[in-house]
């Protein structure tokens, strides 16, 4: 329930609780995924999640959505008015943009370094012009803007257990894991769009050249070496949760059970990938409902169960609404 969550957080202000509750419907609409996740952290730290998310979402639609029929002038001058409100908003200029204003909020209470930020808009920027990456390195400095810095801002939200410095690298190695799926389960719509986040290096060890993708997504034809091309661009992927993998326990207990979820659920897209035949050019793998499901009940049962022995404020334990709620809430 948004006013709950908005109480939470101490958000009394009506405007700026309108603001929050715009980015929740973003989050809502078009992050089901990471919307799941989300209604697992306590209520109060779920308003900046949402703004969060409103605004990478609003940056990234400006730079990929196909049916806008934008060109690429007009959507570099919409990143720049986009960049000029956020460099706003940042410096504490009043604003009624909502997802704006609420990122703003949301940067000033957490704490989180505006370089992020920039470093996000230099990467989105770069997908205007930028259209394929000679190697894994080169696509690195790609989405340590796309992805790393989101779980750098994610982080001081999150809370930790200890040091941040600590937790940082496994926050943006996690955010770079996220985005290498979400490559490789829309690399037949990025094609669409003129762009492919498989570097050239990782094409030319497996004899495939751009044409041959392009040519299959056209003609929805199979070829084993392009099998075996997404095959090794899955295994790196894995390599990279495992890489991101003991940062979990460095999160604060109460938000653990959210980036477990998240986790595993985007982990789980490379399974059904795999079971799929790697035919991601042709159609989008997606995780089996049920699977999903399972995966946030465990979710749920993990939050409830650190919440009711987690201090809240001034040392009472913390009850947690009930189970009957939580599981429609997470639905």
């Amino acid at each position: 329930m948004t006013a709950r969550e908005l109480d939470a957080a101490g958000i009394r202000e009506p405007s700026l609780r309108a603001a929050y509750s715009a980015c929740r419907r973003l989050n809502a609409r078009h992050g089901r995924t990471y919307f799941l996740a989300t209604r697992l952290l306590p209520a109060d730290r779920r308003p900046a999640v949402h703004a969060l998310y409103g605004f990478a979402r609003w940056a990234d639609d400006i730079v990929d959505d196909l049916g806008s029929g934008a060109t690429p002038h007009e959507r570099a001058l919409a990143l720049t008015r986009l960049e000029e409100q956020l460099e706003a908003g940042l410096r504490g200029d009043p604003t009624r943009e909502p997802v704006i204003r609420s990122l703003a909020h949301t940067a000033a209470t957490h704490g989180i370094e505006h370089r992020h930020f920039t470093d996000f808009m230099a990467s989105m920027r770069s997908d205007l012009t930028v259209t394929g990456y000679a190697t894994y390195e080169d696509l690195a400095r790609y989405t340590h803007g796309s992805a790393a810095v989101i779980g750098l801002q994610m982080l001081p939200v999150l809370g930790t257990v200890g040091p941040r410095a600590e937790a940082a690298p496994y926050a943006a190695a996690l955010g770079v894991a996220f985005q290498l799926t979400n490559f490789l389960r829309d690399v037949g719509e990025d094609l669409d769009r003129g762009r492919l986040y498989l570097p050239e290096d990782l094409l030319a060890a497996h004899g495939v050249e751009r044409q041959r993708l392009e040519r299959s997504r056209a003609t929805g034809t199979r070829d084993r070496r392009v099998d075996d091309l997404l095959r090794a661009a899955a295994a790196h992927n894995r390599a990279v949760y495992r890489q991101a993998l003991p940062g979990l326990a460095l999160l604060a207990p109460v938000s653990r059970p959210c980036i477990r979820t998240a986790f595993v659920l985007y982990s789980g897209i490379l399974d059904a990938i795999e079971a799929d035949g790697y035919a991601v050019l042709h159609r989008r793998a997606v995780v089996p409902r049920r699977r999903r499901a399972a995966v946030a009940l465990d979710g749920l049962v993990r939050a409830l169960a650190t919440r009711a022995v987690t201090p809240g404020p001034g040392g009472r334990r913390r009850s947690g609404p009930p189970v009957r709620r939580m599981q429609g809430e997470a639905a």
